[in-house]
């Protein structure tokens, strides 16, 4: 039990960067001396100190290390990045103990962190809240795992199962619905929308109504249809141009060539080699429907407004499948679904 209460603050410590840590995963870590937190960080930025240099770093006594436990939430590092393998350091400090979350499915990792650590004579514990650290890092494993993206599929509709009235842009979530969807356009690492969407709502997908990241934006759109001066091809976040026309970089703008033969497929293997782990698909509806036909997708998120009925318009994706929940925004109401295949 006291190892899980000190791993359930290791991911407390890591949920403080969601956002900030792409391509790396979210790593927290907590240094623990006689029953005492003596040290505690967390990974804050691709490049920076990871979570366990941070926790050391914190630590004011440096002799009481030999005698204190480091808890982990994710396997320590075993390569040369950005910055040296922790495990290394955990060994050169020579803490008594190593508590684990979760082991790093990473092929640079994969249990090299956790043997270098052992064969110094170090005691290492693992498994320790496991599904909730693997949960913490959904985005980070389903990329490695699977070698594509952490996909979430997320729409807004009617009660009449519409997306938009007469196939004009329509309001339909309210000021609450907005700023949860901002907070998880930071929370991600991409968003997509195609052509008719770019077309029809000139939206920016930026984060204007909280304090965040704008996310990485992507667009379809294979015959180069929505002209520069879209909101989608300003200056204020990285903007991928999926097209049949021309490959090539214009400032913050790339252009990506892709054939339409199994193009969601070759989409997202292009999107794991610029090593891009998450990835909003906003719409509309043909794009959103490509990626359930194809059963690519790990949760999608429906926003509803029962007292909106709108009578015409772009339906609604075609979805059957039940949510694991569902929450109340005043008006609105939020569907989460997870993909059990």
């Amino acid at each position: 039990m006291q190892d899980e209460f000190y791993i359930r603050r290791c991911i407390e410590l890591a949920q403080k960067a969601i956002g900030n840590t792409y391509p790396n995963p979210l790593v927290g870590s907590v240094i623990v001396h006689n029953g005492k937190i003596i040290g505690e960080g967390y990974h804050h930025k691709a490049g920076e100190n990871h979570a366990e240099i941070n926790a050391i770093n914190s630590v004011e006594d440096k002799t009481l290390i030999p005698e204190s436990t480091i808890y982990v939430s994710l396997e320590p590092c075993a390569h040369y990045g950005k910055t040296p393998p922790c495990a290394f350091k955990i060994v050169e400090l020579g803490f008594k103990k190593v508590v684990i979350g979760a082991m790093d499915s990473h092929d640079k990792v994969n249990g090299k962190g956790k043997k270098i650590i052992q064969d110094a004579g170090i005691e290492v514990v693992s498994g320790i809240l496991e599904k909730e650290c693997i949960k913490l890092n959904k985005r980070f494993f389903t990329y490695h795992e699977k070698k594509r993206p952490f996909i979430i599929l997320k729409w807004a509709e009617s009660g009449d199962r519409f997306v938009d009235k007469d196939f004009r842009p329509t309001q339909i979530s309210n000021s609450l619905t907005k700023q949860f969807v901002h907070q998880l356009r930071s929370d991600e690492h991409s968003i997509l929308i195609g052509t008719m969407t770019a077309l029809r709502d000139n939206p920016s997908l930026t984060t204007r109504e909280i304090f965040g990241r704008n996310p990485i934006r992507i667009l379809i759109d294979m015959d180069l249809k929505v002209s520069a001066d879209f909101n989608i091809y300003n200056s204020e976040a990285e903007t991928l141009v999926f097209n049949s026309v021309k490959e090539g970089e214009e400032g913050n703008i790339k252009f990506i060539k892709a054939s339409r033969e199994n193009f969601i497929e070759n989409m997202l293997k292009k999107l794991y080699e610029l090593q891009t782990q998450s990835i909003i698909v906003e719409g509309g509806s043909f794009v959103l429907q490509q990626f359930i036909n194809a059963n690519l997708w790990d949760e999608a998120i429906i926003i509803k407004n029962r007292s909106l009925i709108l009578e015409n318009g772009t339906k609604a994706p075609n979805f059957e499948n039940n949510p694991v929940d569902i929450k109340d925004f005043r008006d609105n109401m939020i569907e989460f679904h997870k993909n059990s295949i």
